[in-house]
């Protein structure tokens, strides 16, 4: 018998900070001008991001579901939707509820948020058994000062050694730590719940988010090994247009962003 394509169902969804510095509802519109199946929100410091009324306007006017809520847990946005950590991801997981979202991306506590650091896993399964919502923890790294490592996260920077059922694998912060991110992939399991898909060199301390095939991360193969393995999560495109010089430029990034993950989501046999 000749081989057949299988497409498994897996979302591709466009992240709002893709199109930086342009705001949240440019990106709906580009999710749908080039076909992308949702967006995750990335809640920062763009004011739309933050209003749960407008993007849900957002998404009726485009037709652009959202797919996932990324809470606002970056050095950057440590005072949006305020101060308390645990508040954010209550606020993000109505967030979810509210927009038919299937997921919350989450980042590891920082080692100074001590309290909140110490009841993470627990504190997470607990919002776990009053949700449908997922939480999906994020793999982060470690950063480089005089050839030591430097972990601002508690436990870790890498969430997959710990009891967290659902993990967020993003693959530019698989080239910054150093890791094997097939490896990561085969350890995780059914347990790898969000793919953030994106490249990079492994400069030290630049999480560089590249698109994919521009650096030397297995994005290729990660995507096959999701095709052929029934994934059902969500691939996230979510890499740095910054510099790009226009906005065809920027376009250009992004559709070749999905043109890459549908290319290889496509598995043969």
């Amino acid at each position: 018998m000749a081989d057949v394509i299988r497409v498994p169902n897996a979302k591709i969804a466009l992240s709002t900070a893709s199109v930086y510095p342009e705001r949240t509802p440019d990106a709906f519109e580009l999710a749908a001008r080039l076909g992308y199946d949702g967006v995750e929100i990335m809640v920062g410091a763009d004011p739309v991001s933050q209003d749960i009324d407008v993007i849900e306007r957002l998404s009726e006017h485009y037709q652009v579901p959202v797919l996932a809520i990324h809470a606002p847990c970056l050095l950057v946005t440590q005072r949006v939707w305020g101060r308390d950590p645990w508040a954010k991801l209550v606020r993000a997981q109505k967030a979810a509820e509210r927009l038919g979202a299937s997921t919350v991306v989450v980042h590891p506590p920082f080692r100074w948020q001590r309290d909140y650091a110490r009841d993470f896993e627990n504190g997470l399964a607990r919002m776990r058994d009053e949700t449908n919502v997922t939480f999906a923890v994020e793999n982060m790294f470690p950063l480089r000062a005089r050839g030591n490592d430097v972990v601002p996260y508690s436990p870790d920077w890498n969430p997959i050694d710990y009891d967290f059922p659902q993990i967020t694998l993003d693959l530019s912060h698989t080239a910054v730590s150093g890791s094997d991110a097939m490896e990561m992939a085969t350890k995780l399991g059914d347990r790898l719940a969000h793919l953030h898909l994106a490249d990079g060199m492994g400069v030290t301390n630049k999480d560089e988010h590249l698109v994919p095939g521009r650096g030397n991360q297995p994005c290729a193969q990660m995507l096959e090994r999701l095709a052929t393995s029934g994934y059902g999560g969500l691939v996230v495109l979510e890499i740095n247009t910054r510099k790009a010089a226009s906005r065809t430029e920027r376009i250009d990034d992004l559709a070749e962003g999905l043109a890459f993950a549908r290319l290889h989501l496509a598995a043969s046999r």
